[in-house]
């Protein structure tokens, strides 16, 4: 059913339950750490601890593996290690989590603190080992989903077995509750709506950070919004090869620019998706070719989305990376004919490209939320690029983004 509501829930309107999502994440990570048989689970990366303990990462603490951490112990209630003092919010405002599970954590900081990194990683292992031991887990493998030569050398010393533990999140992460589904509904009208407002608001003259910059400011007064990872703006010569960023550039009269809304997180949830716009003028014949024909590539591909097809039968849509741009390899044009989740991280499973999909397809399952996304051009001169979000139902798929896409939208 499509979204009835935005983020707010009411006495008479429950909106999205929340306290569902955390027990459906909670028991997908329970059981993807029984199937590869670990005691434990050590989550460093940000949508990891979120998954399991729906605790928050603040901007600044992100990319910085150590910071805070989070335990997940077979039989045991998250742990949650936060950085500094900052657990006395955790234990005011995050009463799902056990008081006495929220600690300080022990960081060296990649290695910035120097020769003190030895002394913070024992700390770190040692406490580590006070959980395991606790949770009778002692001797059963460690699954990490960061690692790095401090830690290697401290859990040789102390005899930890360690091995992946990024696999069984992944698992977990990829299928969607209908709670979930829900939240990304929702992120798929906030797409919308503001590549609608790029109609009213682009003209030649403007630079592509300008609009870059209203694409932000617009997301940033949503109620909910989190983060805005990027909002890519290519235009005329950047747009082909698509250099997915934003410039000085002056927009010109009658050029393409292509816009991306890159992971916005609403609630955690993030986004992706292309639309094609020409700007104070009509677009050539030759334009409406080439996006004619990555209209084609991209519904070609959607069209075979549906439960028990594969990942591989997706990417056998889209032409060969020399049968469509001459390259040798097809890693030369990675992320050109693509597909990747989306959930809380940027890329859930499954991700798909003709690099990996035939050799090593994945079967589609309802639940999963992914992006499809199609491009082509002409170097330096001008390209087109549009992508949709869909969510796997038990008959087919849903498209999840729904702003015109069937051609190249004028604008100003």
């Amino acid at each position: 059913m499509r979204e009835a509501f935005a983020g707010l829930s009411s006495d008479w309107k429950e909106g999205i339950n929340w306290s569902s999502v955390r027990s459906w994440r909670l028991n997908r990570a329970r059981e993807a750490m029984r199937r590869h048989g670990l005691g434990a689970l050590l989550l460093m990366y940000d949508e990891n601890m979120r998954y399991v303990s729906s605790t928050y990462t603040p901007g600044w603490n992100r990319l910085k593996p150590g910071l805070r951490y989070v335990v997940l112990c077979e039989g045991r209630e998250p742990i949650v290690y936060e950085q500094g003092d900052i657990g006395i919010h955790l234990k005011a405002h995050n009463p799902w989590i056990p008081p006495q599970n929220v600690r300080h954590s022990y960081a060296w900081i990649k290695g910035a603190v120097g020769p003190a990194a030895e002394q913070q990683v024992t700390k770190f292992v040692d406490a580590l080992i006070g959980d395991l031991d606790e949770a009778g887990v002692r001797d059963l493998p460690l699954g990490v989903d960061f690692i790095d030569i401090n830690m290697m050398r401290a859990f040789e010393r102390a005899g930890v077995t360690w091995t992946d533990g990024m696999s069984p999140m992944m698992e977990a992460r990829a299928i969607k509750s209908p709670d979930e589904q829900k939240a990304s509904r929702i992120v798929g009208a906030i797409c919308d709506s503001l590549h609608y407002e790029f109609t009213q608001f682009l003209k030649p003259g403007l630079t592509e950070n300008e609009v870059a910059a209203f694409g932000f400011e617009y997301l940033y007064s949503i109620p909910g919004m989190e983060d805005v990872e990027d909002v890519i703006v290519s235009s005329g010569p950047n747009a082909w090869p698509n250099w997915r960023n934003f410039s000085d550039r002056i927009i010109r009269p009658g050029e393409l620019v292509i816009i991306d809304l890159a992971a916005l997180t609403w609630n955690g949830f993030k986004s992706c998706v292309y639309r094609t716009y020409c700007v104070g003028g009509k677009p050539t014949d030759e334009m409406k070719h080439y996006y004619d024909t990555a209209h084609r590539w991209l519904w070609d591909a959607i069209d075979a989305v549906k439960p028990g097809a594969t990942t591989a039968e997706i990417a056998a849509k889209w032409p060969s990376a020399k049968e469509a741009w001459g390259y040798e390899e097809e890693d030369q044009a990675a992320a050109n004919l693509w597909g990747h989740g989306l959930g809380l991280a940027q890329y859930d499973r499954p991700v798909i490209s003709r690099i990996w999909s035939l050799d090593h397809p994945e079967v589609i399952q309802p639940g999963m939320v992914f992006a499809l996304e199609t491009q082509h051009g002409r170097n330096h001169e001008f390209g087109v690029r549009l992508e949709e979000m869909l969510l796997v139902t038990e008959s087919g798929h849903e498209l999840l983004s729904t702003y015109k896409s069937d051609e190249i939208i004028v604008v100003g």
